[in-house]
């Protein structure tokens, strides 16, 4: 089995002891090739990559104990989040280390091309290959997936959207039912039907229908989008028009910002990309969440570089891993939206573990200004991020339920997925085998927050599946929302869609619309949503107990009464989130 140094455009982690003048280099950490992967060859030395140096960062411990402080419902310090400056003063390195970084760096990096985060945690630059193996004294090599994709690398990430099953719906579009035309509220039994899922169904099923926003702008959304996906404004305002035609203009007035070149495209979809289905996710995401928390403000970040890509050494492209890109990127502004969807998942073995941890530990700082970052659960059930995933191990190639990063980060709220109305179960699609995802986490350790809630559940399944997962890791999901059948517009015509996914954005709506009630209130925002949502949200929330998270040729984990690593605490009811939040 092939090992090799972690120091791609991950993550390189220096400690603060002196440096020998010799400059004696140790592998800090090993990870395997997964089976999928095969060495073709050396990498080219001219192609680019940008690297980004994690720098020991001074007092993480401080700033997740204030996390846990300002996130928990019956501490004084409820609520207080913390400002830019006051997290950049606690993840700051020590000047010994970030002196001692430095020194090393410049001997091969020109100063003026080395950009620093505000905290000086990261350091970020792009240079040939051949200049990043003389520097780290390793050598890069290609490898091919079994798909025929080609990266350089010393890792294996391949960040997945959460929403490739989709399907064209046949006939025209229609105008669903005004809600005027009903003598009363219009019921779930009224609009909702399992086959096409529109805005007016969700707003009904989950009781945000009659709640109008107070506070847009002083409150906002945001959606992260990866791997070339597309927000197109023509699609969503079809989408809009049809099925929230007082909603149209947000079509045209939510804001784009690239990140590392990612890809702001409003012209038609070439024929590769529609072959592909880019944009379906972008789609589902930005038309789903408009639906639901119009006329609340929508920021769409499209952040570049991820593989897969053929190298070219005649035209050299720039790699990024797109976690940490974006959210280095988002923890430099002044004001970001306090609740951030984010529909993309990675089996969590195929991620070296050093840089999953830096990615979760910059998580925790977004966690800790007031922000809700929410991930889905992933599409494969207990099997990986797709359907029909890895249940293997690459480790040591044993069978073992696969789970999904970031959703097994600690400092993320996790969305899993369900299907009917009455009653609710977890998501299951026959058709495309689109199970809704759950687990426990290989990296990182169970929080106290969860931890009476997954003992609870542990109990009842006994030692079914034992050897299969880590009962003592970091558990998921955290809630789930409905994830069958949404109505989509992209490339102008109508598709239904399936997956985490699709829940994520409804859920990322719906909390939109909490943190506008909130702040209407004069109270701070909900921020960091888990400690809350384990002790007293919970409440909110109707138990799905029927379903499991379908993989690895087992039923998965099965939903029961309370807490499941399937649908998590079950689907919420606006009145009670009211309530729950003190309203």
């Amino acid at each position: 089995m092939q090992r090799f140094l972690l120091l791609s455009t991950a993550l390189l982690a220096l400690s603060s002891a002196k440096p020998l003048l010799s400059r004696r280099y140790v592998v800090k950490e090993t990870h395997p090739v997964p089976s999928e992967f095969s060495r073709t060859g050396n990498a080219p030395g001219d192609h680019l990559m940008r690297l980004q140096i994690g720098v020991k960062q001074g007092q993480f411990d401080v700033l997740e104990k204030h996390l846990w402080e300002i996130s928990d419902p019956d501490h004084a310090r409820y609520g207080q989040h913390l400002s830019l400056d006051e997290i950049n003063g606690l993840v700051k390195p020590t000047d010994e280390t970030a002196e001692l970084v430095r020194e090393w760096l410049h001997e091969h990096v020109a100063p003026e091309h080395v950009e620093s985060s505000p905290a000086g945690d990261f350091l970020s630059f792009t240079i040939p290959i051949s200049q990043i193996e003389e520097m780290l004294q390793t050598n890069y090599s290609v490898y091919q997936h079994e798909d025929g994709s080609k990266i350089p690398t010393t890792a294996f990430i391949r960040t997945v959207p959460q929403a490739k099953t989709y399907m064209t719906v046949p006939g025209k579009l229609e105008h669903p039912q005004a809600q005027e035309s009903y003598s009363g509220k219009p019921t779930v039994d009224k609009v909702c039907d399992t086959g096409a899922v529109t805005p007016l169904c969700l707003r009904t099923l989950y009781g945000t229908v009659d709640y109008k926003p107070k506070v847009p702008g002083r409150n906002q959304v945001g959606l992260a989008n990866y791997l070339g996906e597309l927000n197109n404004r023509s699609d969503a305002a079809i989408y809009l028009k049809n099925y929230r035609p007082e909603a149209i203009s947000g079509a045209y007035t939510f804001k784009q910002v690239s990140i590392a070149n990612g890809s702001l495209q409003q012209t038609p979809d070439t024929p590769a990309q529609l072959a592909a289905g880019t944009g379906v996710e972008g789609a589902l995401d930005v038309e789903t969440i408009l639906g639901i928390s119009w006329p609340t403000p929508l920021l769409a970040w499209s952040t570049g570089g991820s593989p897969p890509f053929v190298p070219d050494v005649d035209n050299p492209v720039v790699e990024n891993e797109p976690y940490l890109t974006w959210v280095n990127y988002v923890l430099h502004q002044p004001f970001v939206p306090q609740v951030i969807s984010n529909s993309y998942e990675d089996n969590e073995q195929t991620v070296p573990y050093s840089y999953a941890q830096a990615v979760c530990s910059q998580f925790a700082q977004l966690s800790a200004r007031g922000v809700s970052i929410l991930f889905g659960s992933g599409d494969g059930g207990v099997g990986g991020v797709q359907p029909g995933g890895s249940c293997k191990s690459n480790v040591d190639g044993r069978t073992q339920f696969t789970p999904l990063f970031p959703s097994s980060c600690p400092y993320v709220t996790s969305i899993g997925a369900t299907v009917g109305f009455n009653p609710e179960v977890a998501a299951y699609d026959p058709r495309n085998k689109f199970s809704t995802g759950g687990g426990f986490s290989n990296y990182f350790p169970q929080p106290k927050w969860q931890a009476s809630a997954v003992k609870g559940y542990l109990h009842k399944i006994g030692d079914e599946f034992q050897g299969l997962y880590n009962r003592s890791g970091r558990a998921y999901p955290d809630l789930a929302v409905y994830g069958v059948n949404y109505t989509v517009i992209w490339n102008g015509t109508l598709r239904r869609v399936d997956g985490t996914s699709a829940a994520t954005p409804t859920a990322a709506g719906i909390f939109a619309l909490l943190n506008d009630a909130l702040i209407a209130r004069g109270k701070p925002t909900l921020g960091f949503l888990n400690p809350w949502l384990y002790k007293k949200g919970k409440a909110a929330f109707v138990d799905v107990t029927s379903g499991s998270a379908i993989g690895c040729n087992t039923t998965g984990f099965v939903a029961t009464e309370g807490w499941d690593p399937v649908t998590g605490f079950g689907t919420p009811r606006f009145d009670r989130l009211l309530k729950a939040a003190g309203l």
